[in-house]
């Protein structure tokens, strides 16, 4: 999975549109192997970006979870620890 695609359920507040975007960016730029896709293939790539957010969003709006849902803020200083502690570590 490309490290550049986050867990976006479970929330509060809720995923925004432009991060499920980005997400489906991501995912449509690794499985292609292209950040910017040719003229010829642009109408494609494009279109897999937004049905992959659409089906994103739905199943987001479909997740159900039994915890607490994250505070973004926490969650990002805790990445930030643990990638602190894994490139000390090297």
């Amino acid at each position: 999975m490309c490290r550049n695609i986050h867990v976006l359920h479970n929330f509060e507040p809720a995923a925004t549109a432009d991060e499920v975007h980005a997400a489906a960016l991501q995912y449509v730029r690794k499985i292609s192997g292209s950040t910017h896709p040719s003229k010829a293939n642009e109408e494609a790539f494009e279109l897999a970006v937004h049905e992959i957010a659409r089906i994103s969003r739905h199943l987001l709006e479909d997740l159900v979870s039994s915890a607490p849902p994250k505070n973004r803020e926490i969650e990002a200083e805790n990445a930030k620890a643990r990638s602190q502690k894994r490139f000390a570590a090297a």
